[in-house]
C-alpha cells in the first residue's frame, strides 16, 4: 500500500480487502452451486405434471433472480478492489472527499460519500 495512507487507513483497507475477498469467494461458490437451478425447465408433459412444471419454473425464475443479484454484487466488489488497487477507494467518486470508514464498513462497495449519495 502507498505511503500516502496513514496506519489507520492501511488497517481499514486491509480489513475491507479481506472482507471483500471472502465475500467474492462465497459468491463464486454460490454461483457455481446454484447454476443447475437456473437451467431451462423441461416441458415433457408425459413425465411431469402441470403443477410440478409450474413449481420448477418458479424455482428457475427465483434462481435466475438470485444469480442476477449475486452477479451484480460480485461486479460491485470487483470494482471496489480495482479502486483499492488504484488508490482511489477511500475517496468519493463524485466530489473527491473522503468516504467515512463507518460507511465503508457498512458496505465496502459504496463509492460515494453520504452527501453525494443523497
Amino acid at each position: 500500500m502507498s505511503d500516502a495512507f496513514s496506519n489507520e487507513e492501511k488497517q481499514l483497507l486491509a480489513e475491507l480487502r479481506a472482507r471483500i475477498e471472502a465475500e467474492l469467494a462465497e459468491i463464486d461458490q454460490l454461483l457455481q452451486e446454484t447454476q443447475a437451478d437456473s437451467a431451462p425447465v423441461a416441458l415433457d408433459q408425459q413425465s411431469v405434471g402441470r403443477l410440478a412444471r409450474m413449481d420448477a419454473m418458479q424455482v428457475q425464475a427465483m434462481a435466475q433472480a438470485a444469480q442476477t443479484r449475486r452477479q451484480g454484487r460480485r461486479q460491485g466488489l470487483l470494482f471496489a478492489l480495482r479502486r483499492m488497487d488504484d488508490g482511489e477507494y477511500l475517496d468519493c467518486q463524485a466530489c473527491g472527499e473522503e468516504i467515512g470508514a463507518g460507511r465503508l464498513r457498512a458496505d465496502p462497495t459504496f463509492h460515494l460519500c453520504v452527501r453525494c449519495a443523497r
